[in-house]
């Protein structure tokens, strides 16, 4: 098993002001370790989310944090993204690939399906992610994936794992101990009664607890 575990977050589902929220992101960065940020908007135009790469992205990359765009290839491509996430009814990995290029990184929703994160990994996927794992209010989340697909994934292939769906500083130690390599979050976060910056140190910490245990 890899020794790490480390926080994906994903951006909230709307920005309607992205100079706020380029606050609120600085702070939350700036309060524990973050891996990755995933910028996820639905159903706008190319220009409201070329606007918040360009807002959101410097502020990420300047705290090494790598930033991944949902479900479009083109625009990751064009407008300088580190990678992007795809999902099952989305570009094909094949074609992701070919136009981000060699070096980009390239995730793969899997769902419950080891077959389907198998045939990701063996393509060439940078990271397979498996969800969801708790209820979620931020998307229609079409299966229910149980901790012990990370455990058996982490003991048998090399790819790394994210967890995603409904993960909070409550219920994260669970997954970090059963083997994911990240913990994607987007209203755990966001939503958080105590504001952002508590729960990336909340939930940096529900990572520490269950990367313990893992250790035994």
């Amino acid at each position: 098993m890899t020794a790490d575990c480390r926080l994906y977050l994903i951006t909230p589902p709307q920005l309607d002001d992205l100079a706020a929220f380029g606050r609120t992101l600085a702070h939350a960065l700036d309060a524990g370790d973050v891996a990755a940020l995933q910028i996820r908007l639905k159903d706008v135009d190319d220009a409201v989310i070329a606007a918040a790469v360009d807002a959101l992205m410097p502020i990420a990359q300047a705290r090494g944090v790598a930033v991944i765009l949902n479900d479009r290839p083109d625009l990751a491509a064009r407008l300088g993204c580190d990678g992007v996430h795809v999902g099952q009814s989305d570009a094909p990995y094949a074609e992701a690939r070919k136009i981000m290029g060699r070096e980009a990184m390239i995730g793969v929703t899997c769902h419950d399906s080891r077959h389907l994160a198998m045939e990701a990994a063996e393509a060439g996927a940078d990271y397979v992610a498996f969800g969801a794992f708790f209820p979620t209010t931020t998307k229609d989340a079409p299966t229910r994936a149980e901790p012990e697909i990370l455990t058996i994934w982490q003991e048998t292939m090399e790819v790394p794992c994210v967890a995603i769906g409904g993960i909070t500083p409550e219920n994260a130690e669970g997954l970090a101990k059963a083997g994911a390599d990240f913990l994607a979050v987007s209203a755990g976060v966001w939503n958080y009664p105590a504001g952002p910056v508590a729960a990336v140190k909340a939930l940096n910490a529900a990572i520490a607890r269950g990367l313990a245990a893992r250790r035994g």
